[in-house]
């Protein structure tokens, strides 16, 4: 019988809030065998991620912990802080979400490699750990690794960046890589790169992984064994296959329903044809300077135009430019050739009163709505704002408009005086929603607005950005890099690449039949939530 390298019994984990103890975990039993890759998944809240910083003791001072979480016959639970230290990323590993956050942005990669190595192993001597760190590099397939040593984080891609964090991570040659939503914010071939490589990394090492997530397509691409979590409670544990093909638990039932999935049926689209379009773009290109002075062109002569009522994806890998042609919309990039028109009105040229008239009837919604929301005005006072700012309305009349957005999104308009913190992600990216459509626009740009959501609430804000649209009938210019998301919702697709359009057309004959190799990429990187599917394309790839 296989002894797991991690045993937890009985955890259990509240939080102090003004006085009252939250449960967050309550009393829960896993294990975690050597080279196994389990994955925790559930909505947020459900206590996943907590469990997992339980591990390594990174919990708040204000969360209590009790139970066992057994690591070489000690109990983690007990553990002092020098104990800890011990073995935090010289045997237990974390891989974070958000490596932008996670590396130090003042310090190259090569000294924060390194000096994880000075910790871990002393014995190495100065060559030895420059040695190392490249190899590391290396093993991370990062390109020209010893030339990467001397990058600041910021002259990394989020996917280079990730691959920084699993090489940190793999330093000291861990048993167990504990991996928080390792390929969340990125693009699927992106994804489909740092998926492989923590592959090929857990069958040298025999590392065993915790993963947690909530991208069913990651889970059946690389997990052997699944956690259904709810509440605080496991719901289910089975075999990935058994998951997804026989689930038991109600709750996992309704997750996997959750799911985006491409194919999605025929739709009517409500944009009027005979009208001018809301948005028109005209051979748009932008180009910036680099670090060392040279002319990078990030959009190459883009023309496009979305109507009213109309929902126009940008897909595309990072560096494609469908952040920057949202940018420029916005009047936030450097406009180097073409125009721009909203509403009639060429913002490239048109005066500052003409162009601040304008971009009043333009809505944002950002991917991260903690960062986007101010923590510490309360929801009201942020729906609310650009409603006093450009319309002076105030008072009971201000309170009375806040109100109705709230419930348009769906939320309890008692809620108006809560800060960001107190809500859920889901929860304020509907804050998110309401304060983008405050002034009733005629173009609202949604910047990967689902993609660090959970797949229940994403679907909830997806039935919303719908019933919001039908309502105000405004353009929507939707960036994303999740296809399914996009057959969903959108109505046409414009796929992006270098800065330039490689292929558009309408959403159900672009996802189906497309016609340019890259929008074939594309397609075949995203994971799709079937573990024998994402088998099969192992199996090609590897043989192509």
């Amino acid at each position: 019988m296989t002894t797991p390298v991690l045993a937890v019994h009985g955890l259990a984990i509240d939080f102090t809030v003004g006085g009252q103890s939250i449960p967050a975990v309550r009393g829960i039993d896993f294990e975690l065998n050597a080279g196994e890759v389990l994955a925790l998944v559930g909505e947020s809240g459900s206590g996943k991620s907590v469990s997992a910083l339980a591990v390594l003791g990174l919990l708040p001072r204000n969360a209590t912990v009790s139970g066992e979480i057994l690591y070489n016959g000690a109990n983690l639970v007990d553990a002092n802080e020098k104990a800890l230290s011990a073995i935090r990323g010289s045997q237990i590993s974390m891989i974070f979400q958000d490596p932008s956050n996670a590396l130090d942005p003042v310090f190259t990669v090569g000294y924060q490699l390194i000096e994880v190595l000075k910790r871990h192993r002393p014995q190495l001597t100065r060559g030895e750990r420059h040695d190392r760190a490249v190899e590391l590099l290396r093993m991370v397939e990062l390109p020209d690794p010893e030339d990467r040593l001397g990058y600041y984080p910021l002259q990394l891609s989020g996917g280079q960046a990730q691959r920084v964090m699993i090489a940190m991570a793999l330093a000291c040659d861990p048993q167990i890589l504990i991996a928080d939503e390792p390929t969340t914010a990125l693009d699927v071939t992106v994804q489909r790169e740092i998926l492989n490589v923590m592959r090929r990394l857990q069958h040298q090492t025999s590392a065993a992984i915790l993963l947690i997530t909530h991208d069913m397509g990651v889970v059946a691409d690389i997990a052997d064994r699944v956690i259904v979590m709810r509440a605080g409670l496991i719901e289910e544990t089975a075999p990935v296959q058994d998951i997804f093909d026989a689930p038991k638990a109600e709750y996992t039932k309704s997750l996997l329903a959750a799911v985006p999935r491409l194919g999605a049926p025929a739709r009517d689209t409500s944009a009027d044809s005979t009208k001018a379009p809301v948005l028109e773009i005209d051979g748009l290109v932008v180009e910036y300077r680099n670090r060392r002075g040279r002319v990078v062109r990030a959009v190459d002569g883009i023309s496009l135009h979305i109507r009213a009522g109309e929902m126009v994806a940008l897909v595309g890998e990072s560096g494609s430019g469908k952040s920057t042609i949202g940018k420029s919309a916005l009047g936030l990039a450097p406009v180097s050739q073409g125009r721009i028109v909203i509403d009639g009105v060429d913002i490239t040229t048109a005066s500052r009163s003409e162009v601040r008239s304008v971009k009043k009837r333009i809505g944002v919604v950002f991917q991260n709505p903690t960062a986007a929301l101010d923590p510490r005005r309360t929801i009201g006072q942020s729906i609310g704002e650009p409603i006093h700012v450009h319309e002076r309305v105030t008072g009971e009349a201000l309170k009375q408009r806040v109100e109705a957005l709230l419930a348009a999104v769906d939320l309890p308009v008692v809620w108006s005086g809560r800060y960001p913190h107190e809500l859920s992600g889901g929860q304020r990216q509907r804050v998110a929603i309401a304060r983008a459509v405050a002034l009733d626009p005629m173009l609202l740009i949604a910047d990967e607005p689902t993609s660090a959501l959970d797949v229940s609430i994403q679907a909830t804000v997806l039935e919303l950005l719908r019933e919001i649209q039908k309502k105000l009938h405004f353009a929507c210019l939707f960036i994303s890099h999740d296809l399914a998301v996009v057959d969903e919702l959108c109505d046409r697709v414009v796929v992006l690449h270098q800065g330039a359009i490689v292929e558009e057309g309408e959403r159900r004959t672009v996802l189906t039949s497309p016609q340019h190799a890259y929008t074939r990429k594309l397609l075949a990187a995203a994971p799709v939530p079937d573990p024998a599917e994402q088998a099969r394309r192992r199996e090609v790839s590897q043989a192509s």
